[in-house]
């Protein structure tokens, strides 16, 4: 017979596993890369300590020279509060009522409930890792009535519950709209409702809520002015390096980048991330030279290109004309635990959802991402 307290078991030893396999494992190529650990973790906060150059004394010098003096490493400190990232799926009573004597209906029923939540998991924590920390989608380039033009559109924005964020950042009476029909051909998006009065030219479309709370991405790290409290002009050691594409893209815009980053910052390209037209234009030049090629990554089973023997990834949420260069081993996911349920002071995991004739269950995980060496990443604008 299945009760609430036999559900719980089910959901905290067996789908909390299965859960936590599936999306950690299939993200994305780029999440699969990078380092997990709670190693770095103090308290709420992720700590980690970087160097900013490498002072010690190495030299040669004469046999009865004075020995080198020691120097110290300069160290950076980077200190970042942990995101955090919730998943909910809820029960009915009714349906719970309805399967108690049959397991196989409430196996059916909790499936489908982890099947929703895994693919919504994957896809928000994907688009995290491209995001800017504040879920932004798109910038506004003008505003008529409910539709947005904007400087770039994707499918996956229809049904999105959205804030529309003037100049001033301020998001008062353009709150929790939603995203009904998008035009890829004119770059435009249309709302639900038209936003209040206030100056949107040069403002944003986000994630509603997400200001300021999501994982600092790649749009956080190769964009603005300050990243992890530090300003970028004053501490180059936190700003990538970019370029753009002077005309059409050639193989020799692919080698430089990577050439670069192993010249100046002995910083080695492991993998590239743009979006698929990107891609298509990099596989273009497979028949132009010998250091593009097509093939299979035996890691991921994905068709990849490869420049130089650096993978190439097409990622849907990689903001179209950029091709992003990074060395993964600089990368850090730094988390308190990997995907966990929220428990109440009893240890159960379904609870009642306050109001409804339903029972509710939250997954949960707090972590951020963190780049050591921004130095050591570039990318490629205009492509």
């Amino acid at each position: 017979m299945i009760t609430l307290e036999n559900a719980d078991k089910a959901l905290k030893e067996y789908y909390l596993q299965a859960v936590s396999a599936q999306l950690n494992d299939g993200i994305s190529p780029f999440f699969a890369a990078i380092e997990k650990n709670t190693e770095n973790v103090y308290g709420k906060n992720a700590q980690i300590a970087v160097i900013r150059n490498n002072a010690g004394s190495v030299m040669a010098c004469a046999e009865d020279a004075d020995l080198p003096d020691a120097h110290a490493n300069r160290y950076l400190g980077i200190t970042v509060p942990l995101k955090n990232v919730y998943g909910a799926i809820e029960v009915s009573d009714k349906a719970l009522r309805a399967s108690r004597d049959a397991s196989g209906g409430f196996v059916n029923l909790v499936n489908a409930e982890m099947e929703g939540l895994i693919s919504a998991a994957k896809s928000n924590f994907r688009r995290m890792l491209y995001g800017d920390g504040n879920g932004t989608l798109c910038k506004i380039t003008s505003l008529e009535d409910k539709v947005a033009t904007v400087d770039g559109v994707k499918e996956y924005f229809v049904g999105m519950t959205v804030d529309v964020l003037p100049q001033d950042g301020q998001a008062t009476g353009n709150i929790g709209l939603t995203i009904t029909a998008v035009d890829k051909a004119q770059n435009t998006v249309t709302l639900s409702a038209a936003p209040a009065s206030g100056t949107f030219t040069g403002g944003t479309i986000a994630v509603s809520g997400a200001k300021g709370v999501e994982i600092t991405g790649l749009g956080a790290i190769f964009n603005g002015q300050t990243l992890y409290g530090y300003s970028k002009e004053e501490e180059p050691y936190f700003k990538p390096y970019s370029k753009a594409v002077s005309q059409s893209l050639t193989e020799d815009d692919l080698v430089d980048m990577m050439d670069y980053l192993e010249e100046n910052f002995n910083s080695k390209v492991n993998m590239i991330l743009c979006s698929f037209g990107a891609r298509k234009k990099i596989a273009a030049l497979v028949a132009d030279n010998r250091r593009v090629i097509n093939g299979i990554d035996a890691n991921t089973g994905f068709g990849v290109v490869t420049v130089n023997n650096v993978p190439v990834y097409a990622d849907r949420y990689c903001p179209e004309g950029v091709i992003y260069f990074l060395n993964t081993e600089d990368f850090q996911l730094c988390q308190l635990c990997d995907w966990e349920w929220l428990e109440d002071e009893d240890g159960k995991i379904l609870k009642q959802v306050p109001g409804k004739a339903a029972y509710g269950a939250t997954l949960v995980k707090y972590a951020e991402l963190i780049c050591k060496k921004p130095c050591g990443q570039a990318v490629l604008t205009g492509v």
